[in-house]
């Protein structure tokens, strides 16, 4: 019985690749940060250097990680002093992050690059005292999406952050990546894209913006917000000790831990786009007229005659399930099912697209 095992594909024309994004919203109240579970899903560790957020309590099976929260200033910083509370560890992360996501100047002297508020990489508008959330890949994916990034912080007095009434809008500041997009308003440095938070000046997001105070990365999922956001907050922190603390004290006077709690205090909300991208390879394998019109299946005869023929006058005809997919040394590598039967005879031709996702 003539039947064609194989068909070559012709990597010109019948193969092509195409890039899928898909996006996801990703909301995050403030109830995960200092809400009713604020005593079982925030972790501490012995080594102090950063704070896990999980929305759970963290012991639980069903918890998951949601993001980490440190803090840290450039040894140039004012707040750098030996008598600074962990002040070496405080070095160490800024340097560190600055580091992996913006790389070395080059010099001998001043040795890692600062985070700055103009994307010129040109070490004008420094941030040198800066507040890290590194978010966790199960809500960032690959990236998250440009333009997409908003978080509202309180800036009121330590019991009352977010203010009440006509106080509300004084004490709330949003910072969103108002102008990045896919093409535009992002610099790209050893750590990914990155792009610039402004505050906003209206309640709708979509409006004017204000002054820089923090910078996203997209790729590395990471938000480094700049000390002087709360420039004025004088209760900015309020220890168990009961002493007050403006940023700037919280910095040098408190431990990583404390910092840590001060920012989930003043978190409102947090909200962006997450992506997922989809690799796709497209093949696009072509049934001939005069070929697949039989089949090998003992079942596909009977008696030497073929089961799908009523009358011997009949044209022959097959129906395709499957299509396989084999290197050159004609081993199988995929199968494809189609959803249902497809009659082949020989006055049709057929063209079956596969795809495989990676």
């Amino acid at each position: 019985m003539p039947v064609q095992n194989f068909e070559n594909l012709d990597t010109n024309t019948d193969v092509t690749t195409t890039r899928t994004l898909l996006h996801e919203v990703i909301p995050l109240t403030g109830t995960i940060l200092s809400g009713a579970y604020v005593d079982g899903n925030i972790k501490n560790y012995t080594h102090g250097m950063f704070q896990s957020v999980y929305d759970y309590p963290y012991l639980s099976s069903s918890a998951n990680h949601i993001f980490d929260i440190t803090a840290g200033y450039d040894e140039t910083s004012a707040l750098s002093s030996s008598s600074s509370t962990q002040n070496a560890k405080k070095v160490n992360i800024y340097n560190q992050f600055s580091q992996v996501l913006l790389g070395y100047t080059g010099s001998t002297t001043d040795g890692v690059r600062k985070f700055e508020n103009d994307l010129t990489l040109d070490g004008v508008g420094a941030m040198t005292e800066c507040f890290f959330l590194s978010f966790s890949r199960l809500l960032v994916k690959d990236q998250i999406k440009k333009g997409s990034f908003s978080i509202t912080l309180g800036t009121g007095s330590w019991g009352d952050p977010f203010g009440q009434g006509a106080l509300a809008a004084n004490s709330l500041r949003t910072l969103i990546d108002i102008s990045s997009s896919a093409t535009a308003g992002t610099t790209n440095t050893i750590g990914g894209d990155y792009g610039l938070l402004y505050v906003s000046d209206d309640s709708t997001l979509t409006g004017s913006r204000g002054a820089v105070q923090g910078v996203v990365f997209y790729q590395a999922g990471i938000v480094v917000l700049s000390g002087s956001a709360f420039e004025g907050t004088t209760e900015f922190y309020v220890p168990v000790t009961g002493t007050i603390h403006t940023a700037g004290q919280t910095l040098t006077s408190s431990a990583i831990s404390g910092a840590a709690d001060a920012i989930r205090h003043r978190v409102k909300d947090i909200s962006f786009n997450n992506t997922t991208e989809i690799n796709s390879k497209i093949y696009f394998c072509r049934v001939p007229h005069n070929k697949y019109n039989y089949s090998s299946n003992p079942t596909y005869t009977s008696g030497s005659k073929i089961r799908v023929k009523e009358v011997a006058s009949d044209t022959p005809r097959a129906y395709l399930t499957t299509v396989g997919l084999y290197n050159s040394q004609n081993e199988l590598l995929a199968t494809a099912k189609v959803s249902e039967p497809l009659m082949k005879d020989p006055s049709n031709e057929l063209i079956l697209r596969v795809r495989l996702d990676y």
